[in-house]
């Protein structure tokens, strides 16, 4: 008989810090596909796989770190939590914090947070506030908040996330029978980064895979304050999600990047919605803006010819399309794609259509 996945603080339980005093908060997250992606396969010569984390209850990875992050809060007595979000984080922590009966509130940046996710905070109850500055601006004063009055952070640089985030590389593990040689993934606030990586090391440690994999990050061009080595003042990219000019997870996204022998580069803004209309059109994977960049980063490196032939490559898509979802309704030169209008008439739309009847 098929067996539900229960969320991962269940499945992982004796991996994590999840004691008998836990409160289990979850809302059945993790347990995402690994999904084989032949048509990246055939343009790198690489086995191409796609983590596909926007099939996660609110629609992106931050479910992972925050039903630990939440169950851990609840655990410690808070009865409110607070975050800084560009949107996915101010999502989940809605929901999280409304399934365990608590106040979520959260700081978005003015005008920098996209409808979709807004709405999933909104209908969740949190109380958010639009801060007239930027997400790193944000997140000083969630930390200030924090620090000085009871109210519990649950951004990433709370460990507690980035405990739940690193069950992604379990399941890869667990999937695949190893790591891979080569892991794609965004980078802004680069908790999820680090996550990985120390999923990975932890592996390596059980004895499940012998394989480290070389961590591949990529930023948006106007926000890429790790490839350039300084905060970015002004972070710009249509990719909300990595809009982060000064990542709160720096010094540990390095260290991952050392032990890993890893790679930070930088995609400009067309080539990030070229990647999102590849992995759409052609693996059938629809996904926002900031999640495209592991398809770019990969399309780049290859031509570069930095990923060997027949190696193994695991990219993490981060959210959902529908978060963002604009960007799929323009065509490449920006005009507006809307459905061609036909009359009421078989045969008009098979000629449409290019079909040629059958008898």
């Amino acid at each position: 008989m098929a067996r539900q996945w229960r969320g991962l603080l269940h499945e992982y339980a004796d991996r994590l810090n999840i004691t008998s005093a836990t409160p289990i908060i979850t809302l059945g997250e993790g347990g995402t596909p690994l999904i084989p992606a032949p048509a990246l396969s055939e343009r790198t010569g690489a086995k191409v796989y796609v983590k596909f984390e926007g099939m996660n209850p609110t629609g992106s990875f931050k479910d992972r770190g925050m039903t630990m992050a939440i169950s851990k809060a609840v655990e410690a007595g808070a009865k409110a939590v607070i975050c800084a979000s560009t949107g996915n984080t101010s999502a989940s922590a809605a929901a999280y914090a409304a399934y365990a009966g608590i106040t979520a509130a959260v700081l978005v940046p003015e005008g920098k947070i996209s409808m979709g996710k807004l709405s999933q905070a909104v209908a969740h109850n949190a109380q958010i506030l639009q801060l007239q500055g930027n997400f790193d601006d944000c997140l000083d004063i969630a930390r200030d908040l924090a620090e000085n009055y009871p109210v519990h952070l649950v951004n990433s640089v709370n460990n507690d996330r980035i405990e739940g985030q690193k069950t992604a590389a379990y399941e890869i593990v667990e999937v695949l029978g190893r790591a891979p040689d080569f892991h794609f993934i965004p980078v802004g606030n680069a908790g999820n980064y680090t996550a990985y990586h120390r999923g990975y090391r932890e592996e390596i440690t059980r004895g499940a895979t012998h394989v480290l994999p070389r961590m591949f990050g990529f930023q948006a061009a106007g926000s890429a304050p790790l490839v350039n080595g300084a905060p970015v003042l002004k972070p710009e990219t249509l990719a909300t999600a990595i809009r982060i000019g000064k990542p709160a997870s720096w010094d540990l996204a390095i260290a991952a990047k050392e032990d890993s022998n890893g790679y930070f580069g930088a995609i400009t803004d067309e080539g990030i919605l070229a990647a999102q209309r590849i992995l759409s059109a052609d693996v059938g994977v629809f996904v926002e803006p900031a999640s495209a960049i592991s398809v770019a980063g990969l399309l780049e490196r290859a031509e570069a010819g930095a990923i060997p032939k027949g190696s193994v490559c695991v990219l993490t898509v981060t959210g959902h399309g529908l978060k963002d979802p604009q960007y799929a309704l323009k065509r490449p030169d920006g005009t507006e794609v809307s459905p061609e209008v036909v009359a009421v008439n078989t045969a008009e739309i098979a000629s449409v259509l290019g079909l040629a009847k059958v008898k």
